[in-house]
């Protein structure tokens, strides 16, 4: 009699425990498009708290600033710009100083010289005065005339800004602002006609 054994299967081989799928990692470029363009600013995407896009902080009466009350026709701006005097004395006073300055343009050959009342539009000043030169050497003179005989007067000058060599020379006294233009410069800018709605008051050819 033969002797048949059998013997048990081989125990299958364990199959590993099902693993749930990664997620799909999203490029940059899938972040960007699906919710839209970072803000321009810090690496996040958005700029430093008080701070604008560029990095600097916000100005006054923009988006990003507090908003200060509006006078009609006037910029959001609450005080004076400095030298400027408040009442009908103060006005007079500008009135005479700019006067004063068409004077001391006039001494020293200055050609086309206006005088603009700019007072009710803005409040960086009361009275524009733009005159004109023929040579870099003839605008250093206008430019130290002015100043010079103010000084003798007893006003100095608040700011002055550019060089005859750039054609264009500004004087800053507060209620009044003076432009010392080269005729190409003055042609150029147009200051008159930016200012074309404020009452020209003099003009000495």
């Amino acid at each position: 009699m033969t002797d048949e054994r059998t013997e048990p299967p081989a125990p299958a081989e364990a199959m590993p425990a099902p693993t749930a799928p990664r997620p799909r990692r999203r490029s940059a470029l899938a972040v960007v498009t699906a919710a839209g363009p970072p803000e321009v600013g810090t690496a996040t995407g958005r700029p430093p708290e008080g701070r604008t896009a560029t990095g600097r902080p916000p100005e006054v009466g923009t988006a990003t600033g507090p908003k200060r009350a509006r006078r009609a026709g006037l910029p959001a701006r609450d005080d004076l710009a400095p030298g400027r005097l408040e009442g009908d004395e103060g006005a007079r006073q500008a009135l005479q100083l700019a006067r004063r300055i068409v004077d001391l343009a006039s001494d020293k050959k200055a050609a086309d010289i206006v005088l603009i009342h700019v007072g009710e539009l803005t409040t960086i000043a009361d009275y524009l005065v733009i005159c004109s030169g023929g040579s870099e050497r003839q605008l250093g003179a206008i430019a130290d005339g002015i100043t010079q005989g103010l000084k003798d007067d007893g006003t100095a000058a608040i700011g002055h800004e550019g060089e005859a060599s750039a054609h264009w020379m500004l004087i800053d006294y507060g209620s009044v602002i003076v432009h010392v233009f080269a005729q190409p410069e003055r042609d150029f800018y147009q200051l008159e006609k930016l200012w074309a709605d404020a009452p020209m008051l003099l003009r000495v050819q």
